[in-house]
């Protein structure tokens, strides 16, 4: 067999993969404290807490609990001045205020996606743009450069 020798590339680093799409980013449990710090320096962090809240509240088996986790995610992202209040449109807020007597895994699915959205169009290309992912991506880059490998 005949001697070789080949340079390889080490796959893209995480944080690097994060600009693919936002799911990338919110997958990734490192993604997502990235994106929540970035929030926090822009004071929006209750739009990634409202949509993490509603996909654990789509997890929920129990009818008691389903109950009780909609008034707490109702209080705490939805009333009117609520503590971590969300910026959605007066109809969906209405909607699910009709809604919160009998709550089901669906109720905060439109405003769920309306954040999602915001965050998508607006937060997300402003986390790519930020110095807390510059420097994710230039702290991994040191480690992203072609490297020798053995002969084989």
């Amino acid at each position: 067999m005949p001697v070789k020798c080949c340079f390889y590339r080490s796959p893209p680093s995480e944080a690097m993969a994060w600009s693919e799409n936002m799911d990338t980013l919110l997958a990734s449990q490192a993604g997502l404290e990235a994106f929540k710090t970035f929030l926090k320096s822009e004071f929006s962090e209750e739009n990634v807490e409202f949509w993490l809240a509603c996909e654990d509240f789509k997890k929920t088996e129990s009818i008691e609990k389903i109950a009780s986790k909609a008034k707490m995610i109702y209080s705490e992202f939805i009333e009117a001045d609520a503590p971590k209040e969300i910026n959605i449109d007066f109809s969906t807020r209405d909607l699910i205020s009709k809604n919160i007597a009998e709550p089901t895994l669906k109720c905060f699915d439109e405003a769920q996606k309306l954040i999602y959205s915001l965050m998508a169009k607006d937060s997300f290309p402003r986390f790519l743009k930020s110095e807390i992912y510059k420097k994710l991506i230039n702290s991994q880059q040191v480690g992203n450069h072609k490297k020798w490998l053995p002969f084989l």
